[in-house]
């Protein structure tokens, strides 16, 4: 009995409370129901007093594991109490419960206020079987039928396990009496609850034959699942049983998502399978492309590497053409799919608790078993938090079928009280695998492993980082503001060219608009969701917990609660602490909205100027609204606010016009292993008229006042040489598919490299060279004097909080760096051109203006470690 009486703690009775009810229902969901509805508050502890939390009753916290067949005593701690169970296999299934660590757990939902923490890590021990197979008569199949270790798998909870075996033991093997008292009863069989059809609605067909039983003694009707009672009234429809009792809907639950998470895997594994086998090929008459290789996924970005340069440097790869066959199939193939995984979770979804159910709430709306949340946790949450980790907008609108079913789930999910808080609970998953022994028993082949489970994001926090990338592409689908022009009558010549041209580009128009149309549902879609999530949860749980949910969340870009409070950062005392802190306020911001106009003399002149290279093309754009441009940057903005690279070792920062979305400024530090390292390296953007059939205008903006050459593809006026933007020769941009993410990593993996040197198609094959050692060290001079000490000392806007902050949380890493680079020099002085050439290296010496620059930099680097503030050119001061 001791093992009932911990179930019972751990939903939130007392002890007392537990064992006065046991000792009137044998059954421990029976005893649970009635503890809840208030029958046992009377129940008093020893001393008197009347219990109402369970905290010193709860036995100390331990490790959680299924105790594994054929076990020794000696491997199971304090075992002495537990029961254990021996199923028809002979092999022993025992569970150790653990108490949740937390406050007292609320009735409804016994993980209220518990699981903010992401630190959690469990470690259990999984059993895996061999599945026996059955004929089920009722619908003449023969069948596999789901293990316990497949029923338990995932379920890193000592108290959830407990309530999953009740539940599975119960119903795969005991007796199911009548409740008349006539001594009748029925043999429950695993074939009966837990077959695995190919199809869930055969699975829920097969219960509603079997759930509802006539007694052969009394001619009663009783609920095969749950042993209760069963109206007279007939059910309006056929499925309508199985919504009598929560072990029921604790068994649907179950097999239904076992049912879900097998197939959305099986998905996973082909789609992988064949995004290997049609990765796309590029054909190649010259040497192999240096040019991002771009996979079939428009989402594919690869991360920063620095490699030795091909012979005809960085830009050029001779001519390619792009192999698409098999895109419009794999798309075909894909949407089939969520259709089929649409349509399955729709299935499942009638049967998850839901008080606001078309015509009313069932039995099961109400009492709901405790093993539904574990179901939605292990099982749910694996495929939910697969989806909604997709970067892509794009991939998600085209693939709404089945993320508008996801967000309908998490609706519901958030409308229920029981379910609610696992909105804010870290969704467990899986960091490692130990396979501890694997043996036969007498009916099956059994494995054992050790599976350990650590917190990751929850499903808000996950939906959050959609929630911003839906916010950037609503705004770039607004229409630029601008002033009404007063109606001019067009004259009889200007009606008849109009007249003419009507029906020109029409189709092209309307699929365009169709598409933005979708984009935009899609986008309201996702923040209604995310609206109608809070709204719930603040009416079920209070405004605390939504509050402290909130605290956790992504904060979108350009926001008030983003930007409202620009507090210090503290690098802390060790490099790690450091990289810590970097890393963190990199990802704060490394994308927001900003005012980039300046004031105009010109009180007459409705149309802004900006801050920016470009900003005689972005005025003649002013008045202009292209519905294809306008889905392309909203697609592009979606990407780019959650998926620039930051890292410790190089990062890139983007601030877009918070009224012209096609108007951006990007930041990149240099990489580490190269002469840029560490510097911060400016360019203006501009999304025109025609992005993205061509590619963005990209213009280099840290060239001292138009004097240094950083390297042979950015030039002293600032053009960017790269055959993405068109301004080499070489595979190019490609209409429709390439993105300014790519523009920007080519950037900086490919031109801001180790070899700089080597970028130039006339000296690639001088690797490791003196000249090429010279170059290098004449690109560190210029970058400690501009793209360190001058962006320092004048921050340009509107990185000038970036700049400052990342030169302080790296101060004293870059001090060394400072040093290596000083023994490195040549004692040369800058070569601002940067031609190259016969240069002869000095080593271990240095030329006097460098030295000068180093010092200045480093007296600044100590004042920002020292909280001082920095002058700037124009005599002002900032921290």
């Amino acid at each position: 009995m001791d093992h009932k009486v911990a179930q019972l703690l751990e939903m939130g009775a007392t002890a007392a409370q537990a064992r006065a009810a046991l000792k009137q229902y044998k059954d421990v969901m029976a005893a649970a129901e009635r503890i809840f509805d208030g029958s046992f508050d009377h129940v008093r502890d020893d001393d008197g007093d009347i219990a109402m939390s369970p905290a010193r009753d709860v036995p100390e916290p331990r490790k959680s594991g299924m105790i594994t067949p054929e076990a020794d005593d000696d491997d199971v701690e304090d075992n002495d109490d537990e029961d254990e169970y021996d199923s028809d296999d002979g092999v022993s299934h025992g569970f150790q419960p653990v108490a949740d660590v937390g406050q007292g757990m609320s009735k409804a939902d016994p993980y209220a206020g518990v699981f903010f923490s992401k630190d959690r890590r469990e470690e259990v021990i999984e059993v895996e079987e061999e599945p026996e197979t059955a004929f089920v008569s009722e619908e003449k199949e023969e069948v596999k039928l789901m293990t316990q270790g497949q029923w338990m798998k995932g379920c890193p909870e000592g108290g959830e396990q407990s309530f999953l075996f009740t539940l599975y033991n119960e119903l795969s093997e005991s007796e199911c009496r009548c409740p008349n008292g006539c001594d009748y009863s029925v043999q429950r069989q695993k074939r009966d609850f837990f077959p695995l059809f190919s199809e869930f609605s055969t699975y829920t067909k097969h219960l509603s034959k079997i759930v509802q039983r006539t007694c052969l003694k009394c001619s009663k009707k009783f609920c095969y699942a749950c042993g209760e009672p069963v109206g007279s009234s007939k059910y309006s429809d056929q499925h309508d049983c199985l919504f009598h009792c929560p072990n029921l809907q604790g068994v649907i639950l179950g097999v239904g998502l076992a049912m879900l998470e097998s197939k959305f895997t099986e998905d996973l594994e082909q789609s992988a399978s064949d995004k290997t086998r049609k990765r796309r090929q590029v054909q190649i008459s010259t040497p192999q492309p240096l040019e991002v290789d771009v996979e079939e996924d428009d989402d594919f970005y690869p991360p920063i590497s620095q490699t030795k340069k091909m012979k005809l440097g960085i830009g050029y790869a001779g001519d390619a053409r792009e192999d698409t066959s098999g895109q419009l199939e794999a798309l075909a193939a894909q949407r089939a799919k969520d259709e089929k995984l649409s349509k399955l979770l729709s299935d499942i979804r009638v049967f998850l608790p839901s008080i606001h159910r078309a015509g009313g709430g069932k039995p099961s709306d109400f009492l709901v078993h405790p093993t539904a949340l574990a179901h939605l946790r292990r099982r749910f949450n694996f495929v939910s938090s697969q989806l909604l980790r997709n970067d892509s907008l794009t991939d998600m609108s085209d693939r709404s079928v089945l993320y508008f079913e996801l967000l309908n789930w998490l609706e519901t999910i958030s409308c229920h009280e029981a379910l609610a808080s696992m909105m804010a609970m870290p969704i467990m998953v899986v960091t490692s695998v130990k396979s501890i022994n694997s043996r036969k028993s007498s009916t099956s082949h059994i494995r054992e492993r050790t599976i350990v489970y650590e917190g990751s994001s929850g499903p808000r926090e996950l939906l959050e980082a959609i929630v911003i990338q839906a916010q950037a592409a609503l705004k770039g689908l607004e229409p630029i503001k601008i002033e009404e022009e007063e109606t001019v009558e067009m004259s009889e010549e200007q009606k008849r060219i109009t007249n003419d041209d009507k029906g020109k580009g029409k189709d092209v128009n309307k699929a365009v608009a169709e598409e933005n149309e979708k984009l935009l549902g899609f986008c309201t879609r996702i923040l209604a969701t995310a609206r109608a999530i809070d709204r719930s949860l603040r009416d079920l749980k209070g405004d605390a917990f939504v509050d402290r949910l909130h605290t956790s969340l992504p904060k979108i870009p350009g926001s008030a609660s983003a930007g409202e409070d620009r507090q210090v950062v503290d690098a802390g005392d060790t490099e790690e602490s450091a990289q810590k802190a970097y890393i963190e306020w990199a990802n704060r911001v490394r994308f927001e909205y900003c005012d980039l106009t300046v004031s105009s003399s010109d009180t007459n002149d409705d149309v802004p100027n900006y801050k920016f290279y470009y900003n005689n093309e972005a005025r003649m754009l002013a008045s202009s609204d292209i519905p294809k441009r306008s889905l392309a940057i909203a697609k592009e903005l979606a990407v780019l606010t959650t998926n620039l690279p930051v890292a410790w070792n190089s990062s890139v920062f983007l601030r877009v016009d918070e009224t012209r979305v096609d108007i951006i400024k990007a930041l990149i530090t240099g990489p580490e292993g190269t002469p840029y390292y560490n510097g911060c390296y400016l360019f203006d953007v501009f999304l025109g008229p025609s992005y993205n059939h061509a590619p963005p205008s990209v213009k280099y903006m840290t060239t001292n006042g138009g004097k240094f050459r950083f390297n042979p593809n950015l030039y002293q006026d600032g053009k960017v040489c790269l055959s993405l933007l068109g301004t080499w020769s070489g595979p190019g941009w490609i209409a429709g598919k390439s993105t300014l993410l790519q523009v920007l990593i080519s950037i900086q993996s490919m031109i801001l490299c180790e070899e700089p040197y080597l970028n130039e198609p006339g000296w690639a094959t001088a690797a490791g060279t003196p000249q090429s050692k010279a170059y290098s060290a004449n690109v560190r001079r210029m970058v400690v004097k501009t793209a360190m000490l001058g962006n320092l000392r004048n921050p340009p806007e509107p990185f000038a909080d970036v700049i400052r902050t990342h030169f302080r949380l790296k101060a004293r890493s870059i001090m060394k760096q400072l040093d290596e680079w000083l023994q490195q020099d040549d004692g040369r002085p800058i070569d601002a051109a940067n031609q190259g050439g016969s240069y002869k290296a000095v080593a271990g010496s240095s030329s006097a203006g460098f030295t000068k620059d180093v010092d200045e930099l480093k007296g600044l680097l100590q004042k920002l470690i020292d909280g001082e503030n920095i002058e700037n050119g124009d005599g002002s001061g900032t921290a």
